[in-house]
């Protein structure tokens, strides 16, 4: 397992109740690709029996199984941060722990890069989730296209492979936070998409919120462009621009009409919607200092708090074996 030719890196948090149907169906599907593989579970500060199932799982097969205990929820993408630095494999899966993409279709996103692709991300076929899901990731997705021009069909299914080179790209970044398929994409040379299953959640809850879908897609956007910024720079000069236009109108129409008060509800309501605008520029820009800041802190990405896996065989003397 010292030199596999796959990694499947799995974060978990808060999984006790769905694990052990992983494990069942997946070491199976890895077993029946005739690869050597690996397996990086990475428990994300669980705070149920996750670890302890993990461990147990380590301990029922050490041959394939890794596991990374963090000493804290760091998150999703910190924890297949670990498993992508962690890994030895000359390709790289990501899935998820909940079942969803079914583990049976690793062989589809290998067959893809067997053909001659470095990155072959998935595209969820009859997506079991609510129907505002569905609205709110299309939103998103085209949103995020048209800002990054990062093209990815289905950025919200992490089932993904990448291979080694990629991976090596990846860690030699040093951002504090990042989406890594994105990340990926971009270090891609031949990237493609195939259709995988997408089944409901049969144990367990959704870590992931409204709000937190829409946090992680203004990360996403934030992250990897400029134009946010950019853009409201530009809205800034033309309200600037209309608002000394109007600001003329009104002198002039004093001189000639008089004073009066009638318009002054008016004005507070522009005035109003201004400092509303103004107030979303200082947010936005916040959030790119706030990113500067996090980054020259020079703080950890994530704290391993144990590492579960066979010791690798100290070299024979020469002249011995």
């Amino acid at each position: 397992m010292h030199n596999p030719q796959l990694s499947v890196v799995i974060p978990v948090y808060n999984e006790e109740q769905g694990l052990q149907a992983l494990f069942d169906r997946l070491y199976p599907a890895l077993d029946k690709l005739g690869i050597v593989y690996e397996i990086l579970f990475i428990n994300d500060g669980s705070r149920d029996r996750s670890a302890a199932i993990l461990r147990e799982q380590f301990q029922a097969r050490p041959d394939v199984t890794r596991v990374i205990l963090f000493n804290g929820n760091f998150g999703q993408h910190m924890a297949i941060m670990a498993g992508f630095e962690h890994s030895r494999g000359q390709r790289m899966v990501t899935l998820d722990a909940d079942l969803q993409n079914p583990p049976e279709d690793i062989g589809l996103l290998l067959a893809k890069m067997d053909e001659g692709y470095d990155y072959v991300g998935s595209i969820r076929r009859q997506r079991s989730d609510s129907w505002w899901r569905h609205v709110a990731s299309r939103a998103m997705n085209g949103l995020r296209e048209r800002i990054t021009r990062i093209k990815m069909t289905d950025q919200g299914c992490m089932f993904r492979a990448y291979d080694r080179h990629i991976v090596d790209a990846v860690n030699s970044c040093k951002e504090v936070s990042t989406f890594i398929p994105a990340l990926a994409y971009t270090f891609a040379r031949n990237p493609a998409e195939v259709v995988v299953g997408h089944e409901e959640r049969t144990a367990g809850e959704s870590k992931y919120s409204l709000y937190s879908l829409i946090r992680l897609n203004f990360d996403l956007m934030t992250s990897f462009s400029l134009v946010p910024l950019q853009l409201f720079s530009m809205a800034g000069m033309l309200i600037s621009l209309f608002s000394g236009l109007f600001f003329v109108f009104l002198a002039i129409r004093r001189l000639v009409v008089g004073p009066e008060a009638e318009g002054l509800f008016t004005l507070f309501a522009l005035m109003f919607f201004l400092i509303g605008i103004a107030l979303f520029g200082i947010g936005l820009l916040g959030e790119y200092i706030g990113r500067i800041y996090q980054q020259v802190r020079h703080r950890p990405r994530y704290l391993v708090e144990a590492v579960l896996e066979q010791p690798t065989p100290s070299p024979l003397p020469p002249g011995e074996g």
